[in-house]
């Protein structure tokens, strides 16, 4: 400071000497200016990353790297914060999934109890002297082939689910007649819907339509969806219609029927594994609560998805198109 007075004592007595003193002392503002920029630059450089460094040591490897010789405050600040949130949205991840674990367990033991149970209560029977009276036995040992085939069931679409979910289960597409394809599952589900005096009807413009697909799942698909429509069916004329129509390159397939229809606020979760719209009801007609998520899976490989739409009480409609084959 000392030095700069004098520079000034001495530039004031050339000031009246000379036009240019303004100019001069403007320039010497801006190198003073500069020098002092660059000095406190280096020394900022200097030990600033001499602190990152000590600072790195205690920070984890996905933050600091090992070339990471001219890293900033500002970058390590940047990655610190990336890091944090990363570790957030993992932690919920790990939350969210345990949930879903246990509440998967809790289903799968729900659903392989109550046969499982059945069975054991059929044979105790059987064993206290049931065996001995012929109409008990024929009873209780037909109850126990219900029973088996609907743990078979369970563990039979479990198996299913898992794989498609893995992508282990490759599609077989061939060419077919998606009309034909549904008249043959109205043919196979006559009698299921004769017990719960359901008309099934097929609507279509087109007596053929052709589409890719892999024709044994699109099969599951159909018989799922319209068995649920059966089983919900709760008015004297009740009635599914499947209904196909041609979209330039796609067939748009719908599955209408006038059941009892499902709440809008549990029309999301239908597609969940094991959940059901009537607990009770669903589990007295058999099933292994696995359908609607199976027909997600297959028409998800499909690279096609499922909508649904439901007044309850009035009706439920499912949609889904397909490939129309050319």
């Amino acid at each position: 400071m000392f030095f700069l007075v004098i520079v000034f004592d001495s530039l004031k007595d050339i000031y009246y000497k000379t036009p240019f003193f303004k100019i001069g002392l403007f320039i010497c503002l801006i190198l003073i200016f500069i020098i002092n920029y660059l000095v406190l630059e280096l020394l900022f450089n200097y030990y600033g990353k001499k602190q990152v460094r000590g600072l790195s040591l205690l920070l984890p490897q996905e933050i600091v790297h090992d070339n990471d010789e001219n890293i900033t405050i500002k970058e390590l600040g940047e990655r610190f914060s990336d890091l944090n949130q990363q570790k957030v949205t993992e932690l919920d991840m790990m939350k969210e999934m345990e949930s879903y674990r246990k509440e998967y367990i809790g289903n799968v033991s729900h659903e392989l109890k109550t046969p499982l149970f059945s069975i054991q209560g059929y044979v105790e029977t059987l064993r206290d002297g049931g065996v001995d009276n012929l109409t008990i036995r024929d009873k209780y040992l037909e109850r126990i082939d219900i029973s088996v085939e609907r743990l078979i069931a369970i563990v039979t679409d479990l198996d299913m689910i898992n794989r498609l979910e893995a992508g282990e289960i490759n599609l077989t597409v061939s060419r077919f007649d998606v009309n034909l394809l549904i008249k043959e599952i109205f043919d196979l589900l006559d009698l299921e819907a004769e017990k719960h005096n359901t008309t099934l009807q097929i609507q279509t413009l087109n007596p053929q339509i052709f589409v890719d697909a892999d024709k044994q799942k699109i099969s599951q698909v159909f018989i799922n969806l319209v068995s649920n429509a059966i089983h919900y069916a709760n008015r004297q004329e009740a009635k599914v219609v499947v209904k196909t129509s041609v979209l330039k390159n796609k067939v748009l397939i719908e599955v209408i029927d006038n059941g009892m229809g499902i709440k809008s606020e549990v029309l999301s979760r239908i597609f969940e594994r094991f959940y059901r719209v009537e607990t009770s009801r669903s589990r007295r007609e058999g099933g292994s609560g696995l359908g609607l998520a199976i027909v997600k899976h297959i028409l998800e490989a499909h690279n096609e998805n499922i909508t649904v739409e439901s007044v309850y009480l009035e009706g439920t409609k499912f949609s889904f198109m397909l490939e129309k084959s050319k």
